[in-house]
C-alpha cells in the first residue's frame, strides 16, 4: 500500500492559481530538504495539496532525486487530480497523510460545491459534517 504526503500550497491565492502550476504539461519543482524516510513506499503514492484549511487536490509520485545543492527533489506526474475536499490544518514543508485518502471528484463534481476548510473543520469538530 503507498504512503500519501501533504503538502501547502504556499504561494497559491487559488485554486485556478494550483492548477496553473500544472501548465503546459510539467509538474510544479517542488524540493525538500529532508527525503522522507519512507520514500520507496511514497513511490506510487500521492502528494496531496492543502489550500484554504482543505486538501484540495493530489499528484502521483514517481519518485524522488537530489539536487545539486543537496536537497531532494519531489517528481510527480504532471497531472493535478482534484480531489473531495477535506479540513485539513497548515502544517510547514510536507507530512504523511494519516487514514484513509480523500476520494477523487467525478468529472461532474466542482470543488466550489464544498465547504470552505475552515467552515468545514469547525463543523467536524462539532459533530455537525
Amino acid at each position: 500500500m503507498p504512503v500519501h504526503l501533504t503538502k501547502i500550497a504556499y504561494g497559491a491565492q487559488s485554486y485556478a492559481e494550483l492548477e496553473s502550476w500544472y501548465a503546459g504539461g510539467r509538474a510544479p519543482y517542488l524540493t525538500t530538504k529532508n527525503r522522507p524516510i519512507k520514500w520507496e513506499q511514497c513511490i506510487g503514492g500521492s502528494l496531496y495539496w492543502i489550500h484554504q484549511h482543505a486538501i484540495v487536490a493530489r499528484s502521483e509520485i514517481i519518485g524522488f532525486s537530489q539536487t545539486d545543492s543537496r536537497r531532494w527533489l519531489i517528481e510527480m506526474k504532471p497531472e493535478l487530480v482534484r480531489v473531495e475536499p477535506r479540513p485539513k490544518r497548515a502544517h510547514q514543508g510536507w507530512r504523511y497523510l494519516k487514514g484513509d485518502p480523500p476520494r477523487d471528484l467525478d468529472a461532474g463534481e466542482d470543488i466550489g460545491d464544498a465547504l470552505p476548510g475552515k467552515l468545514a473543520a469547525k463543523l467536524e469538530r462539532l459533530g455537525l459534517v
